[in-house]
């Protein structure tokens, strides 16, 4: 991937926007209690969490690589899960880079065109959304009066405002511009690139048809349903390494997963300060202080970080040598 000048101050100013929003959570707490915490944190629990996550990621590379034999490309299962662990490491870098670089590790390693497999990452996440949704409904049937309180005391006053003071002018003006870019946009793509955009096409369209190829459905619904019950066990696991979050149950996992998973969604590398933020917000809810919860967000997003590095890279390693492999059998 080329980065210009641009690009890079792009991303620069995501990854500053990320450490401000983590210099908000932590401003105004006693980080030394919050690092004698994490130091004191029972590590077995925490190794146990990480654990589950990278179950979760064996799990994906499964799911995906279902969806590759659904259109006939014979993926190998390593090169699906070496593709999936480069995503993660990539991800720390670039925010939502690491969906276009598990693509490219397939493409180089098993030669499937680009956009067909860009198309069966849009469909898994079509369903980590749908698990998302039912995760967060499952939430709220359970849950209703805790939720239903933050968000009308919390939540519900700072949209209203920001509603209130948005000039209905300007935003027909911003929606009436942006589509009339987005015409001009295709048209100039479409004049330009037009044999390649059919090509394209083609290819997403392939990789969107994917799971309605595929022979067994209900395996491919299962492996959704068990990374996300891992991502929950991880949270609930976790729990136990220190003492302040150490009595919270399933009911409060859900709940941190729920938001934890809507923080992993913001265009910051690895979901740097929004994923503390958000995790130690939703752990307020069951009377946890924000000191506490801001340590336990930061033990388990420093975990998944210890863990994807070292295997990511290894990963990375391990494909660039199949490449290399591949170019001298040619």
């Amino acid at each position: 991937m080329n980065l210009n000048l641009k690009t890079v101050l792009k991303y620069l100013i995501l990854f500053l926007i990320g450490l401000g929003v983590l210099f908000l959570a932590f401003r105004g707490q006693d980080l030394d209690k919050i690092w004698l915490e994490i130091k004191s944190a029972n590590f077995l629990w925490i190794g146990i969490s990480a654990f589950s996550v990278w179950i979760a990621h064996i799990l994906r590379a499964l799911r995906w690589r279902m969806l590759y034999h659904s259109m006939r490309y014979p993926v190998s299962f390593w090169n699906t899960y070496h593709a999936v662990m480069v995503g993660y490491l990539a991800n720390l870098a670039l925010p939502r880079f690491g969906e276009i670089g598990r693509c490219t590790v397939i493409h180089r390693t098993e030669k499937v065109p680009m956009f067909a497999s860009i198309g069966t990452v849009i469909t898994e996440r079509l369903f980590d959304i749908a698990v998302l949704i039912l995760t967060a409904t499952v939430m709220l049937i359970f849950q209703d009066d805790i939720i239903v309180d933050f968000l009308s005391i919390s939540i519900y006053p700072v949209l209203e405002k920001k509603i209130s003071s948005i000039s209905y002018f300007w935003l027909i003006s911003i929606g009436i511009l942006v589509i009339a870019l987005t015409v001009l946009g295709i048209y100039w793509l479409r004049q330009k690139f037009g044999h390649k955009l059919l090509r394209i096409f083609v290819n997403l369209r392939l990789g969107f048809s994917s799971y309605h190829k595929l022979k067994h459905k209900s395996i491919f619904l299962l492996y959704s349903l068990g990374i996300w019950i891992c991502y929950l066990v991880s949270i609930y696991f976790a729990f136990s390494a220190i003492p302040a979050t150490s009595q919270l149950g399933i009911n409060a996992a859900f709940t941190a997963i729920v938001f934890s998973s809507f923080a992993m969604a913001a265009p910051v590398q690895g979901g740097i300060g929004v994923f503390h933020w958000m995790v130690a917000q939703a752990l307020t809810l069951y009377a946890v202080s924000l000191k506490d919860g801001l340590a336990y967000s930061t033990i388990i997003h420093s975990s998944q970080i210890l863990m994807v590095l070292p295997l990511g890279s290894l990963s990375l390693f391990i494909s660039l040598g199949h490449k290399k492999m591949a170019q001298s059998k040619i």
